[in-house]
């Protein structure tokens, strides 16, 4: 149970991360009104829920 629960999240963190990035990087572009137009801001915090989501599901593939 706690296995799937982890690759799950990891899974949401790990693409919200690379949304994050993307929107960062210049590839997603938001509405003026939207809350997200720091884009170096952004960029480095989807990095490091990217990274945070990978180690969720690297943590959760060693669990038996």
């Amino acid at each position: 149970m706690l296995r799937k629960t982890l690759f799950a999240v990891g899974v949401l963190c790990a693409l919200m991360g690379a949304l994050w990035i993307a929107q960062g990087l210049g590839y997603v572009d938001w509405p003026r009104s939207s809350f997200m137009l720091g884009r170096a801001v952004w960029a480095d915090y989807g990095t490091g829920l990217a990274v945070f989501g990978l180690l969720l599901i690297l943590l959760g593939r060693r669990l038996r």
